[in-house]
């Protein structure tokens, strides 16, 4: 029963996991270096991400700044974020690229807000789905008399505090991050 339990929750937290992951990606109105990780640069014919061909540093609140390894990997780097539509226009000196991070507009904002509940909402499905493949499991154990009607109502509460618990997290999460972006 304690390895149900600890099978089902860790299931839970990776899905809380992944959502947390799409939480970075969400550009605020700070520069965040993590909006950069699906980028992938053409380096040599391979597809690379974008913080092995490059330092990405963040010199200020407004600024993501990527010094490349080698000069000639310039022009990769810029087309790579632009193919990557970040919605920020790379400018490359010759030495660096700067990616300035235009501070977000009231508009732009609620529409962020609405993708974070739209996430939010989507993590919660494994979730829910975690707990019914957990009832599911207990219902056949009370099936095949492994575990008594009793056990199994007790289990299913367990189970049922255990999800809670989970879509508490994910509501807090999308709290916190709502509140991130409507910070001006």
């Amino acid at each position: 029963m304690e390895a149900l339990f600890k099978d089902l929750e860790q299931k839970m937290k990776k899905a809380i996991e992944a959502m947390e992951k799409d939480f970075k990606k969400v550009r605020t109105g700070r520069a965040n270096p993590a909006i950069l990780d699906n980028v992938m640069v053409d380096y040599y014919g391979n597809a690379t991400p974008l913080n092995q061909v490059g330092n990405v540093s963040v010199p200020d609140p407004q600024m993501i700044v990527i010094s490349p390894w080698e000069k000639n990997m310039l022009k990769e780097i810029e087309k790579a974020i632009q193919v990557a539509d970040l919605g920020i226009t790379p400018q490359n000196d010759g030495n660096i690229v700067r990616l300035p991070i235009p501070p977000l507009t009231e508009e732009r904002r609620k529409e962020m807000v609405k993708q974070i509940k739209k996430t939010g909402e989507n993590a919660k499905i494994p979730i829910r789905n975690v707990r019914r493949d957990g009832n599911e499991q207990l219902k056949q154990m009370e099936k095949s008399k492994d575990i008594s009607q009793d056990d199994q109502k007790k289990e299913m509460t367990k189970i049922q505090s255990l999800t809670d618990e989970h879509i508490k997290i994910v509501d807090d999460l999308m709290k916190d991050k709502e509140k991130e972006l409507m910070e001006v």
